[in-house]
């Protein structure tokens, strides 16, 4: 048997040489669907084992063109996942010429979900790619917003793509969990007057700031409940007006030297604030 060698995408080697059957897999994306469904049928054969040959990202005719050589001379067989209309053609057309068997793995659940959508496909390749991408992402956002929550470590101010300032009870927590689920890294500062703020905020370009702002009244029914929660008196310095006042007017000065905008969070639902803050963020160039 004449041994052929070829290079995919990914600058591998696939021979077409093995002591089992061989299996062609050929997808127009990472091909980690294929794969995962051909072990799964070829364990249902005594747990038949077959060597795979996984071609990623097949994007033209040629590379088809050597896989169908290769199948027809170790006499395999292909399945693929491509979902390019064009390339699928012309696949079934070159190993219908050279008797390969062929099995569209993808085809007939498009079909059948075609029908229930009542539309057509958008036979575009790696959309479940993009989607674990995108999953990654909102995972890593997250693990950001819980590291760089309530000022823990400035140097993640730099790093973020939003920067929320404020007193204690301005949501700043909430809106930074409710932003890393679209998938935006945000940290937070808290302000109190007696702790300066750090350095690094005043190194942030002020259109990554946001500044939040409250009504002390509603600040302080705020932190009322909270002391209850933890079981304090309203009687606290924490829920005093006087100190509400202070850390307000702390807080203004703050937020006028970093030049950022200021939201005023006073009777607004968490989604509510989140969804101005993603108004300004588009506007300032933000993608999400």
């Amino acid at each position: 048997m004449k041994i052929r060698l070829y290079r995919t995408r990914e600058g591998r080697t696939i021979s077409n040489t093995s002591e089992h059957p061989i299996i062609y897999l050929l997808s127009d994306s990472v091909g980690e669907t294929a794969e995962f469904v051909v072990r799964a049928a070829a364990s249902q054969f005594n747990g038949g084992e077959v060597a795979i040959r996984r071609i990623p990202y097949v994007d033209d005719k040629k590379i088809i063109q050597e896989t169908v050589h290769a199948a027809a001379e170790t006499k395999g067989m292909i399945a693929f996942t491509m979902v390019v209309t064009e390339l699928q053609e012309y696949l079934l057309e070159e190993a219908n010429k050279a008797s390969v068997p062929v099995v569209d793995i993808m085809g007939p659940m498009l079909e059948g979900i075609g029908k229930l959508f009542q539309r057509e496909p958008k036979r575009e390749p790696g959309l479940v790619r993009r989607l674990d991408e995108d999953y990654f992402r909102k995972v890593e956002a997250i693990e950001f917003a819980v590291k760089y929550d309530d000022g823990r470590d400035p140097r993640g101010l730099l790093r973020a793509d939003i920067v929320l300032i404020g007193v204690s009870r301005t949501s700043k927590t909430p809106l930074s969990m409710y932003l890393a689920h679209k998938r935006i890294k945000v940290a937070n500062v808290p302000l109190v007057p007696e702790v300066e703020a750090p350095e690094e905020l005043y190194m942030v370009p002020s259109e990554k700031c946001i500044g939040l702002t409250i009504d002390p009244d509603q600040l302080n029914g705020i932190r009322r409940e909270r002391l209850k929660a933890l079981g304090l008196t309203s009687q606290a310095n924490y829920a005093n007006m006087e100190r509400i006042l202070q850390e307000l007017e702390y807080s203004e000065k703050v937020i006028k030297r970093v030049g950022c905008p200021i939201i005023d969070v006073s009777n607004k639902a968490v989604e509510e604030t989140a969804n101005i803050i993603l108004e300004i963020f588009r506007k300032g160039g933000g993608q999400r």
